[in-house]
């Protein structure tokens, strides 16, 4: 089995539709895909009427975080997306985010960037709009050569000189919710500096206590050496591996099932899952 557990779409921030994305998943021979967007669970409709046979669909988020002023994503795997608790905190952080993304627009134009938020809402679309979007703007006015450039301390990373903060959710608060909501926790990209500050493995020892369930391991963002020294943490803490393409389309130079997650963790994660199942495909629309 090749099992991709995180993914985007126009949901949020990635350039497939939903009925794309899962399309694309099955042409890429995937027999698993987990659809992950931003705090945002609006394409699990649209993926699920397209779903191809022999393609299985795990429902998730990928849920902004902050601890100690350090920025961090926890991916959330079948959870129920109408649970009360979980739900008014995922439309908190995205009612935040366009606020945010106009605050990033008025900090590009301080610095000579003539981007403006009727182009940043275009690229957005219907999507949760976010950094990716404002990135990929200066991407179109030649700023910089492709959206991983944009997210440097000279534009969008944290504390760059065109970063603006959100509102965003304590990570022991977001197990609480997800738990509480039948849902699987994993930490998203745990040891991706080049994203900015990550979170020490003291604190990743604390998750752990407080029942998160994973950690993404094998990822585009973590070299060789990283890779092995999460997976010996990983080991010493009692969590599940997992690996993933964090695809989002042409916004990114990953592919889909780039990184794979192994079965057998795959079917642990659905065996500790009690707000949602995995959904088979049926042949689509």
């Amino acid at each position: 089995m090749r099992i991709d557990l995180h993914c985007h779409s126009t949901a949020s921030d990635g350039t497939d539709t939903p009925a794309e994305l899962v399309r694309n998943a099955a042409a890429a021979g995937l027999d698993v895909v987990a659809l992950t967007d931003h705090d945002s669970t609006r394409g699990y409709a649209e993926a699920i009427a397209a779903l191809p046979h022999g393609l299985t669909l795990v429902t998730g988020a990928e849920l902004s975080c902050r601890i100690d002023g350090i920025s961090m994503h926890m991916l959330a795997y079948l959870f129920d997306p109408d649970e009360p608790a979980l739900l008014a905190e995922r439309e908190l952080v995205r009612d935040d985010r366009v606020p945010r993304a106009r605050g990033m627009v008025a900090r590009l134009n301080e610095l000579g960037v003539p981007v403006t938020w009727e182009q940043v809402a275009r690229i957005a679309g219907d999507g949760s709009v976010g950094r990716p979007h404002v990135a990929t703007a200066l991407v179109e006015l030649g700023v910089v050569p492709t959206v991983s450039d944009a997210f440097s301390q000279d534009w969008l990373s944290d504390g760059g000189r065109a970063y603006v903060a959100k509102h965003e959710t304590d990570p022991f608060e977001a197990i609480r919710l997800v738990k509480a909501a039948g849902g699987v926790t994993v930490f998203a990209h745990p040891a991706a500096s080049k994203r900015g500050r990550t979170v020490p493995e003291s604190v990743m020892a604390e998750l752990a206590a407080a029942g998160l369930d994973g950690i993404e391991v094998d990822h585009m963002d973590h070299d060789d050496d990283t890779r092995a020294r999460l997976r010996g943490l990983a080991a010493e803490l009692g969590l599940l591996v997992t690996g993933s393409s964090d695809y989002h389309g042409s916004r990114k130079t990953c592919v889909l099932g780039e990184y794979t997650t192994d079965p057998e963790v795959y079917g642990e994660i659905t065996r500790r899952a009690t707000g949602a199942f995995p959904v088979p495909g049926t042949g689509g629309a």
